[in-house]
C-alpha cells in the first residue's frame, strides 16, 4: 500500500513538472524584432514608425492581456538606413533570436533579406511599399497595404478628372535616381499610355543632392508639365515647394503616401498653402472611424495629439500582426512562424475599423489591398479627402471636393 501511495505522488509529482512546462512554454512571449531606421536618413518616418508599433504592442499587453495569454515582445534595432546593417540583424533574428515574425523596413533592405526571411520561413512585414519586394517567390514577404503602383495610377486618375485644360494632362514626374524614386516611372507611363495622359518628363536626382531643386522644375517647366507628381521624402518635397515659388513655377503638387513626415510641417511652412496633395488610403481623424480613435488612444503612450502618417502606419503594422497572431491561436491552437505565416495567407476582408482598408492575403498575393483617397495636404498638418475610397481603372473615383 505504501509502495502504491508513493508511486502515486510520484506520478503526481511528475504530472505537475510536465504541466508547468508546458504553461511555461504557453506563456513565453511572442517575440518580434523590428529592423527600423532611427538614426540615418528619413530617420523622423523611422522613429515614429516605431514609436507606433511599440505602443501598439503595449496597448495589446496591458490592455488585452497580450494574444492567447501570451505577452508580444517587441526588440527594434537600428540599421540607421543601411542595408548591409539590415541585413545582419535579420540573419541574427533568424537564427539566433529565433523571431516568430519579423518587420523590415525599406525597399532596399526589403529586397536583400529576402532570400534569409525565405530561408528560415520567418513571416515578416515591410515598411517601405516598394512592389519589387513581393516579385516572385513571394513567400513570407508582406507589405501592409498596396504598393507605389496604387499610388501612382491614383494620382494619374485623380489629375485627369480635375484637369480642365485642353488635350491631355501632362504630368511631371520629379524623384529620386534610386529604387524607391524610380518605382513610380514605369507603373505611371504604363498607367498614362492607356488613359490618355502625357508624362511630359522626368527629373531623377540622387537622394544625398543638395537642397536646390530649381534645376529640375525648370527641365519640367520647360517640358510643359501642368502637374508634378514627387516620389522624394519630405524634406526635398519642402524644397520643392520653395524652389517652385523662386521659379515662379505655379503648379500642383503630389505625392505618394509618403509624402509628409512630422519634421515636414516645420520645413515646408509658408510654403505649402494649397497645392500640395497625395494617395493616402488610410482613414482620417475626419472619418470619424474607431480604428482612428483607437490610434490617438494609443499615441498617449508617446505623447503623439495630433495625427500622423507614419506613426499611423507603424500602428498598422501592429494590428496586422496582432491579427495575425489572433487568427494564429484561433485557427491552429498555437501562435508560431508556421502558424502566424499559415494565418496571414488566411486573410479575408479583414476588418481594421476605418484605421486602413479591408486586408486580405493569400498564397499567391501579399499586397494586402488596393484601395486608395487623394486628400489635400494643409500647413496645420491637418488632412482633408479630396475623393472617395477608390480602385484606380474601375470607375469607382468621385471627387469629394473640388
Amino acid at each position: 500500500m505504501r509502495r502504491l501511495v508513493i508511486i502515486s505522488m510520484i506520478a503526481v509529482f511528475v504530472c505537475a513538472v510536465a504541466l508547468a512546462a508546458v504553461w511555461a512554454k504557453e506563456a513565453a512571449p511572442i517575440r518580434v524584432g523590428a529592423v527600423i531606421n532611427l538614426t540615418g536618413p528619413a530617420s523622423t518616418w523611422g522613429q515614429f514608425h516605431a514609436k507606433g508599433q511599440q505602443d501598439y504592442f503595449r496597448y495589446v499587453n496591458e490592455k488585452k492581456g497580450g494574444v492567447g495569454g501570451r505577452q508580444i515582445k517587441l526588440t527594434i534595432v537600428d540599421h540607421a538606413y543601411k542595408v548591409d546593417e539590415g541585413v545582419k540583424f535579420v540573419k541574427k533574428f533568424c537564427t539566433q533570436d529565433k523571431m516568430d515574425m519579423l518587420a523590415t523596413w525599406d525597399a532596399g533592405t526589403g529586397m536583400s533579406v529576402k532570400p534569409i526571411i525565405q530561408k528560415y520561413k520567418t513571416p515578416c512585414i515591410n515598411y517601405s511599399t516598394y512592389q519589387g519586394i513581393l516579385n516572385p517567390p513571394i513567400d513570407y514577404m508582406y507589405l501592409p497595404f498596396a504598393s507605389y503602383i496604387l499610388d501612382s495610377q491614383a494620382v494619374l486618375e485623380y489629375i485627369k478628372a480635375i484637369h480642365k485644360g485642353k488635350g491631355a494632362p501632362k504630368v511631371g514626374l520629379l524623384t529620386y535616381n534610386n529604387a524607391y524614386g524610380k518605382s513610380i516611372h514605369e507603373p505611371c507611363k504604363e498607367y498614362a499610355a492607356k488613359n490618355n495622359i502625357e508624362i511630359a518628363a522626368v527629373e531623377e536626382f540622387p537622394p544625398k543632392a543638395g537642397g536646390d531643386l530649381r534645376t529640375p522644375l525648370a527641365v519640367l517647366r520647360k517640358a510643359g508639365a501642368e502637374y508634378i507628381f514627387m516620389q522624394i521624402l519630405p524634406v526635398h518635397i519642402a524644397n520643392a515647394l520653395r524652389d517652385a515659388d523662386l521659379i515662379g513655377y505655379k503648379v500642383p503638387f503630389f505625392g505618394t503616401w509618403t509624402a509628409t513626415d512630422p519634421d515636414f510641417f516645420g520645413l515646408a511652412k509658408g510654403r505649402i498653402r494649397n497645392r500640395l496633395f497625395m494617395q493616402f488610403s488610410g482613414g482620417l481623424p475626419s472619418d470619424n472611424a474607431a480604428g482612428v480613435k483607437l490610434m490617438m488612444e494609443v499615441g498617449q503612450y508617446s505623447s503623439i495629439k495630433q495625427f500622423d502618417t507614419s506613426y499611423w502606419e507603424g500602428v498598422v503594422v501592429g494590428m496586422i500582426m496582432e491579427r495575425a497572431f489572433q487568427r494564429a491561436q484561433e485557427k491552429f491552437g498555437k501562435i508560431n512562424k508556421k502558424t502566424i505565416n499559415q494565418a496571414m495567407e488566411s486573410f479575408s476582408n479583414e476588418d481594421f475599423a476605418g484605421l486602413f482598408p479591408p486586408t486580405t492575403y493569400t498564397k499567391d498575393s501579399h499586397e494586402g489591398s488596393f484601395v486608395a483617397r487623394i486628400v489635400q495636404i494643409h500647413e496645420d498638418a491637418t488632412y482633408t479627402p479630396m475623393t472617395n475610397f477608390f480602385v484606380p481603372g474601375k470607375g469607382q473615383l468621385k471627387l469629394t471636393l473640388k
